[in-house]
């Protein structure tokens, strides 16, 4: 059932609804109609009330909310203007006496009388001394004529020394006789500050002004939880927390008071525009309501007065009404709710009983799903045990079948290396029996010179027979690393030694081969020939160089066969340098890479070779090197025809200790 939908009462009919005992049938056939009338009347009525009472609570309960809201503000606004006037007049009272005491020293006055030079050292040096010790912020001598002759900053770039005051309000004052305090913009430093001045009298007559500056400016800080302005006596504000405020009239200025102001200087002859504030309400304890700013949404505040007397500034602090609005409006709230619940809680009580019964109802079916969910659960536990213990015995497997694998992998590629050395053997074997066929010359011809005892002729034909030696020493120990095993991955692989090697072991096959090693620039794109000869220790590569050997002869060992036949053989070793990786891009001039062989190219044991060239593991063990060390092996038709292999492995550091050239340390 839902919520809010009338229900079918099962009560018996009241005897107001049945009518009266006794009563002839035909005297109630209009009652069912007069019945619902009377009680969608009632109902209607008994809505009205409700929403009547609501409305009478919530307005009481913002009327005494918002009312207390305000009192508690005025009374904490009235504590903290007290407190804050009192701390601002103490501070005043403070340095009230300081001009005095400054008016009736020596040494100010003889420089009043006497300006000169020694006068104007000393009192300069008193006023910096004195000026320290009280923490004000300038003090300095005016003589009658208003130009300042002593300051206590005379050592600044902004001394008051030279400037003319006659305009100012202090000075006009303290020359008629009379204490000047006066609240401005300097005309030097354009810092505002509150000055104090005192007459200078020496023999009964007045010589001078004595004036002492403070900077009030740390008052607007003071206390910033609420905004707080200062006024003048003619209302402009020139202390506040609220910066826009600043420099601004709370009412508007007449023609002479704002010419006054002007002549002056007193606020350095910027506009003194009024605060658009609107009252709105006063209140007892000279407290206002206030909106300050345009429209509806601009911020209300409850403005408390406090005049300071001497000067005759006023301290107004404001504070927010808005959190006394919110309070007003979460009591209603909290009143509205709590009227509709009680409301709520007498139509929960007549619903009580079905809900009971739906509840029980509800138990019922709760407990029979929860047992079905039990059973489900645990069958679904039993097959995921099943299926966990399952599949451990698949990563057993899975583990036991990848270290296989790995072991088969390195035994192809061994054996990889073992075909590649049988293909080899021919060239080899040509190059052995050269030297030999000359050793046994050069033994034959050594033994008959020294029988002539011809000793200079034998000693050349024995230093050819050693350097025969040594060239055949270099080719067996070719072979004997290259059929050697790899060393770990982290080794490091020297380029222009590894394709050194190659060539030494593939010499016999590319001879007839035109073969061009370039080294290509990543950063400028520039190309330059390559030089075997030179080591260029700066090319180093992440790889073991017995790897790195094994996957450049199967390169060019593919490279060899496929420009087999060609009239101009030709291949091109391209190195490409980048910061961080190292490309090496073998290109031949043979027919290039039929299509539907190219996807399967790196696959085990394929091969388009014919039987008996090849095992079809060359390519497939030099993808499986180049990622085991990192990089990639790509192959593609070049644009200009021909295969394009691209070998890419990352450029290790380049180290200052390079590994020897094994052609060079003999076997």
């Amino acid at each position: 059932m839902k919520p809010g939908a009338p229900r079918r009462s099962t009560a018996p009919p009241l005897a107001s609804e049945a009518g009266a005992a006794g009563a002839p049938p035909y005297a109630t056939m209009s009652d069912p109609y007069r019945t619902d009338m009377t009680n969608v009347t009632r109902r209607l009525l008994i809505l009205f009330a409700l929403v009547a009472g609501l409305a009478a609570a919530c307005w009481l309960t913002y009327s005494i909310a918002w009312q207390s809201g305000i009192d508690n503000l005025r009374r904490n606004a009235a504590v903290r203007v007290e407190r804050t006037a009192s701390a601002l007049k103490s501070t005043l009272e403070r340095y009230e006496s300081l001009p005095y005491l400054l008016a009736e020293h020596p040494i100010v006055q003889d420089v009043l009388v006497d300006p000169s030079a020694v006068n104007v050292k000393r009192a300069n040096l008193y006023l910096e001394d004195l000026n320290l010790h009280a923490r004000a912020t300038v003090t300095y001598i005016i003589p009658l004529d208003g130009y300042c002759v002593a300051a206590s900053n005379w050592r600044g770039p902004g001394s008051f020394i030279g400037a003319g005051y006659q305009f100012r309000p202090y000075f006009l004052d303290a020359i008629d006789g009379r204490v000047g305090r006066f609240f401005g913009i300097g005309t030097i430093s354009q810092a505002p500050g509150y000055y104090i001045s005192q007459p200078v009298r020496r023999d009964g007559k007045i010589v001078g002004v004595a004036v002492v500056k403070l900077d009030l400016e740390w008052f607007q800080g003071a206390d910033a939880s609420e905004p707080l302005v200062v006024t003048d006596d003619h209302g402009v504000i020139f202390l506040s927390s609220v910066p826009a405020w600043k420099y601004h009239t709370i009412r508007p200025l007449s023609g002479p008071v704002a010419d006054s102001i002007y002549q002056a200087r007193q606020y350095a002859q910027q506009p003194i525009p009024p605060l658009p504030v609107t009252i709105q309400r006063t209140l007892e304890g000279n407290a206002q309501i206030v909106r300050i700013g345009g429209g509806r949404q601009a911020p209300r505040y409850l403005a408390s007065r406090r005049s300071m007397g001497e000067p005759d500034w006023h301290l107004i602090t404001m504070s927010p009404v808005d959190p006394v609005d919110a309070d007003a409006r979460k009591a209603t709230i909290v009143t509205g709710f709590g009227y509709i619940s009680i409301v709520l809680l007498a139509f929960y009580w007549r619903m009580r009983r079905a809900r009971v019964r739906e509840v029980m109802r509800s138990r019922t079916l709760l407990q029979k799903a929860y047992a079905e969910l039990n059973q489900r659960v645990a069958e679904r536990t039993a097959d995921l045990s099943e299926a966990n213990e399952q599949l451990k015995k698949e990563v057993a497997e899975r583990t036991r079948a990848e270290q296989e694998l790995r072991a088969a992998h390195d035994e192809l590629i061994q054996a990889s290396k073992l075909a590649a050395l049988g293909q080899m053997a021919a060239g080899i074997t040509h190059e052995l029996n050269q030297p030999l066929a000359a050793l046994r010359g050069f033994s034959d011809n050594t033994r008959v010179l020294l029988e002539r005892g011809d000793q200079a002729s034998a000693r050349e034909n024995l230093e050819a027979i050693a350097a025969l030696t040594e060239r055949m020493g270099k080719i067996t120990n070719q072979l004997k690393l290259f059929v050697g095993r790899a060393r770990p991955r982290n080794a490091r692989a020297p380029v222009v030694r590894a394709l050194r090697n190659v060539v030494g072991l593939l010499q016999k096959r590319l001879q007839g081969v035109e073969v061009e090693f370039t080294l290509l620039d990543a950063a400028s794109g520039t190309r330059t020939p390559l030089s075997l000869a030179d080591d260029h220790p700066e090319l180093i590569a992440n790889c073991d160089d017995l790897r790195l050997e094994q996957v450049l002869i199967n390169l060019l060992g593919n490279a060899l066969d496929a420009t087999a036949g060609m009239s101009a053989p030709r291949i091109v070793v391209e190195i490409e340098v980048a910061e961080a990786n190292l490309s090496f891009a073998v290109s031949d001039n043979g027919p290039g890479i039929p299509d539907d062989v190219l996807p399967r190219l790196f696959e085990p044991f394929f091969t388009t070779k014919e039987m008996g060239q090849g095992l079809g593991l060359g390519l497939a063990i030099s993808s499986s090197i180049a990622r085991d060390c990192g990089g990639t092996l790509v192959a593609r038709n070049a644009p200009d025809g021909g295969a394009l292999f691209v070998l890419t492995l990352r450029r290790a550091r380049v180290q200052t200790n390079t590994p020897a050239d094994p052609l060079t340390t003999g076997s």
